[in-house]
This record gives structure tokens, sequence and C-alpha cells, in this order.
């Protein structure tokens, strides 16, 4: 009979092998929008709610913004992304949605739906595994 190793018996191993497996299955998928993952979740926080601060979609997408500014800047040479002085603080940057990334919201919308129907995802319980999976990151999140 195999015993499982110790690595195989993380709860965090497993959430980590499934997050990389989500990044490579999304970027994949964004590709022949010449998007990477990373991009794409700047996009939907824009598609959200559009013209942010660049700080406020670090905090949305809890990333510095040593490690956002090039990724911003590069959706802004490819196209996607306007970036001005804000009005109200001179050393903070508003980005908006070009229209471009307007108009490919539903194109890459409904790219990111058919794989994920594509690998019977939704076999699974995806609306459980959500709510799990925010609860252990709200508990992670008050850990000091």
């Amino acid at each position: 009979m195999n015993t499982p190793s110790k690595l195989d018996q993380q709860l965090c191993f497993e959430v980590y092998k499934a997050s990389s497996n989500f990044a490579k299955i999304y970027a994949r998928t964004l590709e022949p929008f010449q998007l990477t993952f990373t991009q794409y979740l700047v996009l939907l926080t824009l598609w959200d709610e559009d013209h942010l601060l660049a700080k406020d979609i670090g905090n949305r997408l809890e990333l510095g913004i040593g490690t956002l500014n090039p990724i911003i800047t590069r959706m802004i040479d490819r196209g996607w992304l306007d970036k001005r002085q804000s009005e109200i603080d001179k050393r903070s940057f508003i980005i908006s949605l070009t229209e471009k990334a307007k108009n490919e919201e539903k194109l890459i919308e409904k790219a990111i739906i058919q794989k994920v129907i594509n690998c019977n995802f939704l076999e699974l319980n995806a609306e459980t595994l959500m709510s799990n999976l925010k609860d252990l990151n709200s508990f992670l999140g008050q850990i000091d």
C-alpha cells in the first residue's frame, strides 16, 4: 500500500497546484489576445469599474505597485489601457480601458467560458468551491 507523501497531504500544495493549473489554462486561452493571466485580471478589474487609480487596481488584485506598473505599461503599449495623471493627486495615475479593451470584453469572456466548459469544470460544484476558497483566504488573511 502506498502511503501519501508529506507533500501530498498538504492543503497548501493542492491550492498551489490548482492556482498554477488555472493560470496555465487561462494563459493558453488568452494567448490569441496577447494577454497574460495577470493582464486579464487587470482588465476584469477595469471592466467592473473603469478609470481607477493604479494603486486601487493593485489593492484589488493584491499586487504591489512595483509589480503592477510594468504590467500596465505593457498593456498601454499593446493598446489595452490608457494612463493619465490624476488631477487630485499629481503623483497618482488613473488607468482606463481603451476602445479595444471595451470591444474585446465579450470575445475574451466567450473564450474563457468555452474553455471552462471544455474542461468540464462545471461538473464540479464551482459555487461551493468558490465559497470555501473565499472563506479560506479570509481566514488566512487574518493570521499574522
